[in-house]
């Protein structure tokens, strides 16, 4: 029998590891930029055409390599970090397996310029799926430009699978953030088909945050300092009021690496207990250093994973450390979420003293509680009676109306009782009887489903009616939200939207749909920007779709909303004229029915 197994081509085994290193053009920038990082770049440009599909470039001002360097670093596992297996558990730098640029030459067009600074000439390599078309002395300045072009272009099936040129440089720009962001004294250039989305100077932390995700950021951030023997942490974290409904603002870095972590992003959250709303994430941006032998960063290929020695340790200090800013920046005070307004004390008795004087009392003496009328009274005695033929079951029916009214709507035993036919539970479900036995409705999910049917209409069917603001609305967005909305500008004017001008930064809006309050655009947009992240949408439609389920989530009835009995009625009736009342925009049921056999069988059993 003839053997069967054999090693594989280079080319090809750079192909499949390609697969684990490259798995979209945002991988590649976060290679290329990293790799101008370990070289000691002061300044790097990133240039972008097409959402990186025909043109990365990275240029840096870096320490460069020599000629043999230049050819070497398109080898596997050739790398300059590592001469021995111990060396992968004392780690420095960025990138270290030597994978990166044999993987990305494997299946790209590649460009390669550098020079040293001692070097008179540099060096240019051209390389087409792993193989060197050209190597040549060349003129240029100090440092490495290295232009990956085509993307994936022999390898037709991966090119396909990668999203709209919006989605794939939401991508991009989300490795560029994290880069930017761990190296605040690297100046930064982004541009993408010419325009230039990112102009970040060599700064401080804070700085640096603020320039990324705009000038409104910088109001929000509460500082974090802490040292201790094992860990060092600082940064920032955000004002609770500042809190949001998604989760994108939320960095943490492990000696200049980023990284996810569930277990400290806990700790976080941990340490605003008490401070935020259901729902609400904190925004934070910390920076941990820890000694680089307690730390494994090499359990995941994207190397965002970290394992820690001490991890119980860290997320105690982690935890402490934030609960001691938010204390110390007086931004902890006592807050009740649920508290009712109308029994705090009125400002203008605050300045009032108690008075210590017992309140006068007066009795009618010639008061009768079991007479039927009460028609005498005292001509020295305060007491009036409300009502001349009231009986003496009056004294208590405000206590126990309700309790009677219930009971009367409840058994409905008598016909002179105008029963009502929707009822309000624990301001969330309506209850209301139809001919087989009643319908519980979820008054949230229900208006969701009424909202996202008539957005969708307005939308893709009918011009919206729009309101235009007497005063326009300016609101401060980072470059990569403000990117988004750019995007889908369109499709919000046909929601109702009108807009004035966009800055890199901001965001001018002077007309909004006639359903959407002045106060809920920034929340509606906040929204919106997350969900259209979740959904990855790629068509035009699904924008609308999107959209529409946004502002119905957004704009629906809260959990907690007392309803008038017109409301009730009013919801109940939109929902069943609905095209699909039976679900919310979501997938969640918004009604469920019990027949009469099944509550009757509910005491039966």
């Amino acid at each position: 029998m003839s053997d069967i197994i054999q090693l594989l081509p280079d080319h090809v085994a750079n192909q499949i590891a390609a697969g684990e290193v490259v798995q979209r053009p945002a991988s590649v920038v976060k290679e290329l930029l990293e790799n101008a990082i370990d070289a000691g770049a002061t300044n790097i440009k990133l240039l972008l055409k097409d959402a990186g599909k025909t043109l990365i470039q990275v240029i840096d001002d870096g320490k460069g390599m020599s000629t043999t360097d230049a050819r070497m670093c398109f080898e596997r596992h050739a790398t300059s970090k590592i001469q021995k297996a111990e060396d992968l558990f004392n780690l420095c730098t960025k990138g270290f397996r030597g994978e990166a640029l044999a993987s990305i030459a494997a299946i790209a067009h590649i460009e390669l310029k550098t020079k040293q600074e001692s070097e008179e000439l540099g060096t240019c390599i051209k390389i087409e799926g792993s193989k060197v078309i050209s190597q040549d002395f060349i003129s240029t300045g100090k440092g490495t430009s290295i232009a990956v072009k085509n993307l994936f272009y022999n390898i037709p099936a991966r090119r396909n699978f990668l999203k709209s040129d919006t989605v794939e440089t939401r991508h991009i720009i989300d490795e560029f953030q994290r880069v930017a962001l761990a190296h605040p004294s690297i100046a930064f250039l982004l541009h993408h088909n010419d325009n230039e989305v990112y102009h970040l100077k060599n700064s401080n932390l804070r700085k640096r945050i603020v320039a990324v995700f705009g000038t409104k950021m910088n109001e929000k951030l509460v500082p974090i300092d802490e040292q201790t023997d094992i860990l060092t942490i600082e940064g920032f974290v955000a004002k609770p009021e500042f809190s949001k409904r998604k989760r994108g603002e939320q960095f943490f870095f492990v000696n200049d690496r980023f990284i996810k972590s569930s277990y400290l992003n806990h700790a976080v959250v941990n340490a605003f207990d008490g401070l935020l709303e259901q729902g609400s994430h904190p925004s934070y941006f910390l920076y941990l250093t820890v000694p680089a032998t307690t730390i494994d960063i090499n359990i995941h290929p994207t190397k965002t994973e970290i394992k820690f020695d001490n991890e119980k340790a860290l997320y105690a200090m982690l935890r402490a450390t934030v609960k001691h800013s938010l204390g110390q920046y007086n931004v902890a005070p006592v807050l009740d979420f649920n508290r009712d307004a109308n029994l705090d004390t009125p400002y203008h008795f605050n300045s009032k003293s108690v008075s210590t004087k017992s309140p006068k009392i007066s009795v009618d003496p010639n008061f009768n509680p079991f007479k039927e009328e009460v028609n005498t009274t005292s001509s020295s005695s305060t007491y009036k009676p409300q009502k001349q033929a009231e009986s003496w079951e009056a004294l208590y029916t405000s206590v126990a109306v309700e309790t009677q009214q219930n009971q009367e709507e409840l058994f409905d035993n008598q016909q002179e009782v105008k029963t009502q036919q929707t009822f309000q539970i624990q301001r969330k479900y309506l209850l209301s009887s139809i001919k087989s036995g009643v319908v519980l409705i979820n008054q949230s999910l229900a208006h969701q489903r009424i909202l996202y049917e008539d957005f969708l209409e307005s939308i893709t069917v009918k011009e919206a009616n729009s309101q235009q603001l007497l005063f326009p609305v300016k609101i401060s967005f980072s470059s990569k939200e403000i990117e988004m909305i750019y995007t889908i500008k369109t499709e919000l004017e046909n929601a109702g939207f009108s807009f004035d001008e966009f800055t890199k930064d901001s965001v001018t809006i002077k007309g909004i749909p006639v359903s959407v309050t002045e106060s809920k655009i920034t929340i509606i947009l906040e929204e919106l920007l997350n969900d259209i992240d979740l959904e990855v949408p790629d068509a035009s439609f699904s924008h609308f779709d999107v959209m529409a389920k946004s502002f119905a989530k957004t704009l629906s009835i809260k959990t907690g909303t007392q309803l008038s009995e017109k409301e009730q009625e009013g919801l109940v009736n939109d929902l069943f004229s609905c095209k699909d009342p039976s679900t919310s925009p979501f997938g969640k049921p918004t009604f469920k029915t019990l027949t009469l056999n099944e509550i009757d069988n509910l005491f039966n059993s």
